[in-house]
């Protein structure tokens, strides 16, 4: 089986190339720029933000394409990368691929602060990132091209590039942590290796086609805390402020330099949303490797 892979040398597509190799499969990396071909696999240089890029080599007679390659950091480049990057793939892969598996996020549907989001959930996605990767995703739906698109929500495992779990994990340990409104707020995540087995069994279904899956775990703050410190072997009491409070002295501070919290963060700490992953379990008969507090205490022993 010949597996293509954008974004193969990033966080996911890492974990996506070992596994595909493991199992014996002729895989294709592409990038921007050179890397070994004594891994296993074979490099492609392309650049999807070149409107000459040459990408037959790369897509001939491919199973199955696992489009990850994203830009989360520089936001001038984003719709370059998710949109136009897209509709340059989808034009040289148009009868060289059977499958594409696009990799994706819940973002597409927007700031959710409370309920249950499902594939059925309007896309109304707010900011760069979310809504250039949303209008990628409709470009492949739109395609003549056989596709499934999964979602994730924030995923965590070793070398991640969000620092923000690392960041809530040493404020934990120094004992600088403190809640935010009321008990019960959610965190939704999902570690790599879920993400990774869930695409292919996206690539590995034919029950996958055309379809859309969101994946993601969701834990009460208190009971990640709760964990965190278990793991970390230590034992305090954090104090909860009101929200009104915290957000007050976030929008006072908000044009301060290395102010340690932002709005953003405040919703994330405070939600109740959960994205529910019961479409993937039911329709490809995909299971979780453990619970997400298990999986966070692993984390934190492996770091």
């Amino acid at each position: 089986m010949i597996i293509a892979i954008t974004g193969g040398s990033g966080f996911v597509g890492m974990l996506l190339v070992k596994k595909h190799l493991d199992k014996g499969h002729q895989v294709r990396i592409l990038s921007r720029k050179a890397l070994p071909n004594n891994n296993g696999y074979s490099a492609f240089i392309g650049d999807l933000t070149n409107p000459k890029v040459d990408l037959s080599n790369f897509l001939e007679s491919v199973d199955i394409l696992y489009h990850c390659a994203g830009e989360v950091i520089n936001e001038t480049l984003m719709k370059d990368l998710h949109v136009n990057g897209t509709k340059r793939l989808i034009t040289q892969a148009n009868g060289n691929v059977k499958l594409w598996v696009q990799l994706s996020s819940v973002g597409a549907y927007g700031k959710c602060r409370s309920g249950v989001v499902t594939e059925e959930s309007i896309e109304q996605p707010k900011g760069v990132y979310e809504t250039s990767k949303t209008i990628s995703d409709n470009l492949v739906k739109d395609s003549e091209i056989p596709y499934t698109i999964l979602r994730p929500s924030n995923i965590f495992g070793e070398g991640m590039p969000n620092q923000s779990l690392y960041r809530m994990f040493s404020m934990i340990k120094q004992g600088l942590f403190f809640f935010i409104g009321k008990k019960g707020a959610t965190l939704n995540y999902i570690h790599v290796d879920d993400v990774v087995n869930a695409l292919i069994n996206c690539g590995e279904s034919r029950n996958s086609i055309g379809e859309v899956f969101n994946i993601s775990q969701s834990i009460t703050i208190e009971k990640m805390i709760n964990s965190t410190m278990e793991e970390l072997n230590i034992e305090r009491n954090f104090l909860r402020f009101p929200e009104w409070l915290i957000r007050s002295i976030v929008f006072v501070f908000r044009a301060a330099p290395k102010f340690p919290l932002k709005t953003s963060r405040i919703d994330a700490l405070t939600g109740k949303c959960i994205y529910n992953s019961k479409k993937i379990q039911k329709l490809l008969g995909f299971e979780f490797k453990t619970s997400l507090e298990e999986s966070f205490k692993l984390f934190i022993k492996e770091k």
